[in-house]
């Protein structure tokens, strides 16, 4: 039996503050729906990714925005994503070089933390 990674809540304080952002750095709107007064559910998945976000009102959790900092996501050129965050106007960092891979590290406008990961040539088919 496959056990699947499908959605992440990203606890945020500002919706449509946080859809922007991440359309801005290329993540693809699927739903953003208010199905009654009170409640807003926004899920959002980067390019290529099998597993998508998800923040809106009053979707219960108990992370305060901008405590999120456990994703990590592999993409195949650190450099080129620094590049492609720095052109959104993000202020990320990288990269840093360590022996399991190239990091760049990036926070949402609520200050929830991303790293993305350029795994080294030895791992990269070992998935």
């Amino acid at each position: 039996m496959d056990w699947k990674i499908e959605l992440i809540h990203v606890p945020v304080s500002d919706v449509d503050r946080a859809k922007e952002f991440y359309t801005r750095i290329g993540f693809h709107p699927d739903h953003d729906q208010t199905p009654y007064e009170g409640l807003r559910f926004v899920q959002m998945t980067p390019p290529g990714s099998a597993c998508s976000i998800a923040f809106g009102t009053n979707l219960g959790g108990t992370l305060a925005p901008g405590t999120l900092d456990v994703i990590q996501v592999v993409v195949p050129d650190a450099d080129a994503a620094l590049a492609q965050l720095r052109d959104a106007g993000v202020e990320a960092e990288g990269v840093d070089e360590q022996a399991w891979g190239r990091f760049v590290t990036f926070a949402d406008p609520d200050g929830n933390r991303w790293t993305l990961q350029q795994l080294p040539s030895w791992a990269a088919g070992a998935a």
